[in-house]
């Protein structure tokens, strides 16, 4: 969540990190070891790498030795990416990285000549149809595998449901869309516009779910979580806020209680040259 101007702070990134782990498709990872080289160690590009939570999660599923190369534009979220570096590859292997202050938006091809994988999460939709667009050719360009997670489906299911649900998922999705600084963010459409961009440039694309799921045991994401959600809604559409306020006590005491489960719905994309 690094791009223009929208940021996440450390510490949204840091609560987000399991359900993250929990949610990406391994069926996904498993493509990607099936293509990997067996000898000589993969280079990853990690774009918009945040704190490093992608490489701490995938690094440890793949084996042989690895060099990761994160890049993000926020120097403190590059610094705690560089002191909390994942552990090594499941066979034992080592596993180094570099960081790289850079715009991902408008990385230089050459930046990821070497490159055996690239991968980002929660980034996509963030994006515009113009950088995505630029983003999906310096892929594509790079002529290696390509792993995006968690990119927003714009749907989201709360038990037990209320009325006011869709309205908030609408006017939350709408924000996804907004323009910020001039900037028309692509949200919900984002992973097709990926699909769609790899699959013109004569790369496979592979879609798979990859939903948030908290119950009880994450009671502390949820509602930080739903927090979010219904005043980015509010914001859009203030003339919810009449019903915001009864909603969300609501919603809140179901949290409070145990009795509130999440269905947060993400996708992955993994891209392959035929």
């Amino acid at each position: 969540m690094t791009t223009g101007q929208v940021r996440a702070s450390a510490e949204w990134l840091a609560l987000r990190e399991p359900a993250d782990s929990a949610a990406r498709a391994t069926e996904l990872v498993a493509e990607v070891r099936s293509y990997l080289p067996t000898a000589g160690g993969v280079a990853v590009h990690d774009l918009g790498c945040g704190t490093g939570s992608m490489a701490r999660w995938l690094a440890v599923q793949l084996t042989g030795p690895q060099h990761w190369v994160m890049y993000d534009r926020d120097a403190e979220l590059l610094t705690l990416a560089a002191a909390h570096p994942p552990g090594e590859a499941s066979d034992g292997a080592p596993v180094t990285i570099a960081t790289r202050r850079r715009d991902v938006t408008r990385l230089d091809p050459q930046e990821l000549a070497g490159a055996t994988l690239i991968t980002a999460s929660a980034l996509l939709d963030m994006m515009t149809a113009e950088e995505l667009e630029r983003l999906v050719a310096t892929c594509a360009r790079a002529g290696c595998l390509v792993l995006i997670t968690l990119s927003v489906a714009g749907r989201v299911d709360l038990t037990p449901s209320h009325p006011f649900d869709q309205y908030v998922s609408d006017a939350f999705n709408a924000h996804q869309r907004r323009t910020v600084g001039g900037r028309r963010l692509l949200g919900p459409d984002a992973i097709g516009a990926a699909a769609d961009g790899f699959t013109g440039l004569g790369v496979d694309a592979l879609v798979r779910p990859s939903p948030w799921r908290l119950g009880p045991g994450q009671a502390t994401l949820a509602v930080e979580w739903f927090t979010g959600w219904l005043a980015a809604a509010c914001e859009q559409r203030p003339e919810l806020g009449a019903v915001a306020h009864p909603y969300a006590r609501r919603r809140l005491a179901d949290a409070a209680a145990g009795r509130l489960s999440v269905a947060v719905h993400h996708q992955d994309l993994l891209a392959r040259p035929r």
